[in-house]
């Protein structure tokens, strides 16, 4: 499997989306099913959340096998994905690796 510079930009961008959707599912749509009651908000941002927690992992997965990261590289990533945010650190040390995907 083959990555370019450009699937590694796409990776990214879907990295930060993936952190701000985890971020407004935390901090946004939990407070308002819990306090107002209000089921709206965490099924629509989880539902987005979801999906683009898949197409990082796909990413993730493609940028792991072309650009040849170790697994242990391609592990902290995924880690980053977990933590509220994760994919910010991440996205801060992929530009210093690969200034050319900035």
């Amino acid at each position: 499997m083959n990555a370019s510079i450009k699937d590694l930009r796409r990776f990214m961008l879907i990295a930060l989306l993936e952190g701000i959707s985890y971020l407004l599912l935390l901090c946004v749509a939990m407070p308002l099913k819990y306090y107002a009651g209000m089921q709206g908000p965490v099924k629509y941002i989880g539902w987005a959340h979801g999906l683009l927690f898949v197409l990082f992992c796909f990413y993730l997965l493609k940028v792991w096998m072309g650009f040849k990261w170790s697994f242990w590289k391609a592990g902290v990533a995924f880690i980053a994905s977990l933590l509220p945010f994760g994919t910010f650190l991440l996205d801060r040390q992929l530009r210093k690796e690969y200034p050319e995907a900035i």
